[in-house]
């Protein structure tokens, strides 16, 4: 029998309560205000605010307004491209998650990297930890799933396997867990916007979780619970009705 990769970390102080919290709030949410409301269009603008976001995060300085209009720079270009098919690798994730990533990664790049380095590790290192993401995503744990997905956008920001994109590729793939693992199936919480919200301690608790060991990760732990909660105030669900 395969034991539980992530048991360790439910264990950790606070984090139970915390992502079930985090959770609840993002149920009451979804069933409130997005039973009678959701439409593609309503997924289609959490794709491109979450693109937009990411993007941000990457180093873009584009606005929203000009994602919207199509002016925007190199780096949001790569994120809503990205972003318009992130949604049709939900099954891939689950039944190869190599693939997905590295199709994750070529959609991404190919506006500006070479052709043979799309979707494709930089050395044997990174080669062994695309291996280890993808054990995480294809092992049966008990771990709530919006913690699955915090651990994996971790460890993808930090090993950068990827020539570039790396960004783009773990907050797009966080993305996809959530929808995967039916936390959110109409992919309407905005997870990117939460951590953009949050920026100084996203920034500052993946460089704990490179470098903290077992204390940097429980740490990105909590941040991610708290930076999920900013994501779904951030759905355009949330938004219309307020409006």
């Amino acid at each position: 029998m395969t034991s539980d990769p992530l048991s360790w970390l439910v264990s950790l102080e606070g984090v139970p309560s915390a992502y079930a919290a985090t959770r609840d709030g993002i149920d009451v949410m979804l069933r409130d205000r997005g039973l009678r409301r959701t439409s593609p269009e309503t997924t289609a603008e959490s794709l491109l605010r979450g693109a937009h976001a990411s993007a941000v995060l990457e180093g873009s300085a584009s606005t929203l307004l000009e994602v919207r209009s199509g002016e925007a720079d190199e780096v949001a270009a790569d994120s809503v491209r990205l972003s318009s098919e992130l949604l049709s690798l939900v099954p891939a994730l689950g039944r190869s998650p190599l693939q997905a990533l590295a199709r994750i990664h070529a959609l991404a790049g190919s506006g500006s990297v070479p052709p043979e380095r799309l979707g494709r590790p930089r050395d044997a290192e990174s080669s062994a930890r695309l291996r280890d993401v993808a054990a995480v995503l294809s092992t049966p744990t008990d771990a709530p799933a919006l913690l699955v997905a915090a651990l994996v956008h971790a460890e993808l920001v930090t090993a950068a396997p990827f020539a570039s994109h790396n960004g783009l590729v773990a907050r797009a793939v966080e993305r996809l867990v959530l929808v995967a693992r039916g936390v959110d199936e109409k992919s309407l919480v905005v997870p990117e916007a939460g951590h953009l919200a949050l920026r100084a301690a996203y920034e500052s608790n993946l460089r704990g979780y490179a470098e903290g060991g077992a204390a940097g990760v429980h740490a990105w732990a909590l941040y991610a619970a708290e930076a999920y909660a900013a994501g779904a105030e951030a759905s355009p669900l949330r938004r219309a009705a307020e409006e």
